[in-house]
């Protein structure tokens, strides 16, 4: 399964539960939870690492070491959010007095890392590419930007009618100083008007014979796997800006995010 729509993964508390079985491979994984007013939600990290990322609302996330606050925001559209860093081997409890959703971004991993709080402030943001293929980057986890033992994430904001994840990448191979071996989860959620829901498009195309190939309509909830395979574009309608949100992780000794770009596509837009 490499296209998930909205739906298809719930299990009981989550709206989406993406696991390394479940994908077929060894580290990524996602959950969104969607809270009501009041609500609380308690999981143990298992071996996994994982952040607490607010898609709408705020919210405390519970340590064995303490409370951290998290303010949140009302949407992803409305800003960078604040976020929380919870290690392996611990029971974590979220608690929203307002409700929200809330997004679980994890990868299998070795070291134990403290808990800790990672401030909106602080988060790098890019704008990168330009024209049509303009778009905000958000590297909340970036491999650079915060300390994670095997986990990267980031955010990207696309303005409705252009392409982002262009030209298509890929990072599939351990290739030393070139490429880094990463699975990676996008997560999406697209911008609504009223009562007008929008939508966007997911291609990955295979970078070996047999390999993924998704060409794929996203809308709120939807997420796409990449396992392996040139990814991108990511295409948003005109007039609804497109979210998505890139979990990454895998099974180099170091944790970078190095990428190949498809050599029949001009560089010029990255």
């Amino acid at each position: 399964m490499t296209y998930v729509p909205k739906g298809s993964a719930a299990d009981g508390p989550y709206a989406l539960a993406i696991d390394p079985k479940q994908a077929g491979w060894s580290y990524s994984q996602l959950r969104v939870v969607e809270l009501e007013p009041g609500g609380t939600h308690s999981f143990t990290t298992g071996e996994s690492e994982w952040i607490v990322l607010p898609l709408t609302g705020g919210c405390t996330v519970q340590t064995a070491d303490g409370i951290i606050e998290l303010l949140g925001r009302d949407s992803v559209f409305s800003g960078v959010s604040d976020f929380a860093y919870v290690p392996r081997d611990a029971r974590i409890q979220i608690a929203s007095g307002a409700g929200g959703r809330f997004a679980l971004a994890g990868a299998k991993c070795e070291r134990r890392l403290p808990a800790r709080y990672g401030s909106a402030p602080e988060v790098p943001v890019e704008n990168r590419g330009s024209g049509g293929c303009a778009r905000e980057v958000r590297g909340f986890a970036a491999a650079d930007a915060f300390d994670c033992d095997r986990l990267i994430a980031v955010e990207v904001i696309t303005p409705g009618g252009n392409w982002s994840s262009y030209p298509p990448h890929k990072h599939d191979e351990h290739r030393p100083g070139i490429e880094a071996e990463l699975e990676e989860i996008y997560y999406f959620e697209i911008e609504a008007h009223g009562d007008r829901e929008g939508f966007g498009y997911q291609r990955v195309s295979p970078s070996r014979e047999g390999g993924t190939d998704v060409l794929a309509e996203v809308r709120t909830g939807d997420a796409v796997l990449v396992p392996d395979g040139w990814h991108g574009p990511s295409v948003a309608q005109p007039g609804h800006a497109m979210y998505y949100l890139n979990v990454m992780a895998g099974p180099g000794q170091e944790r970078e995010w190095r990428i190949c770009f498809h050599p029949d596509h001009t560089e010029g837009y990255r």
